[in-house]
Parts: structure tokens; sequence; C-alpha cells
């Protein structure tokens, strides 16, 4: 019986059943306005009356701090998994590490 219980349907049979049960028994206790306001039918624009002003983000500082993010953490994977082994495995990964430095230079020089 019980490994019957731990098959998925079966489990999610019986959450979903108890679930609703749940919702419910908190569906009548729960807070009802008595009545509509005059906006309440309309979607909500953060107090703006007008779609047309809305806030609209600018990206410009997203995308330099991305780059930053992806050469950063790319460097440090690239360091901390390169096998020591060789040599030659060794001066790729340094190779690659101070092109991550002059990336970063460039980045952060404007």
């Amino acid at each position: 019986m019980q490994k019957l219980l731990l098959q998925p349907p079966v489990a999610f049979i019986l959450l979903f059943i108890i679930i609703f049960i749940i919702s419910r028994i908190l569906s009548r206790v729960s807070f009802k306005a008595n009545k509509h306001s005059a906006g309440s039918g309309k979607s909500y624009a953060c107090g703006e009356d007008s779609y047309n002003n809305m806030a609209q983000p600018d990206y410009s500082e997203f995308f330099p701090f991305a780059f930053f993010f992806t050469l950063a953490h790319v460097a440090t994977l690239i360091m901390t998994t390169v096998p020591m082994e060789t040599f030659k495995t060794f001066a790729i990964a340094i190779i690659y590490v101070l092109a991550a430095v002059l990336g970063l230079y460039i980045l952060l020089r404007s």
C-alpha cells in the first residue's frame, strides 16, 4: 500500500485533492470586498493614466556589467579547472587569463 501511495500519479492526485479541500475551506474565511471600485476592472500601470508615459528602462549599464560578470567568472572557471600536468595546458590557461584581463581593461577604461 505504501509503494502505491508513492507512485507519482497517485501522489499527485492525492495532493491535488488535499490542496483543493484546503483551498475550499480557506476560501470561506477569506476577506472579500463588498463593493467594487471604479477602476477595479482596469489593468494597473503603476499609477499612470497613459501607457505612453511609462518608464522605459535603459540597458546601457546592464551590458557592460554582464560582460564583466561573464569574463570574470569564465576566467575564474578556467583558472580553477585547468589541469596542471603539463606546461602546455598551463600556458594556454595563462594566455586565456591575460586575454580576459585585457578585455576587462578595455571594458573598464571607458
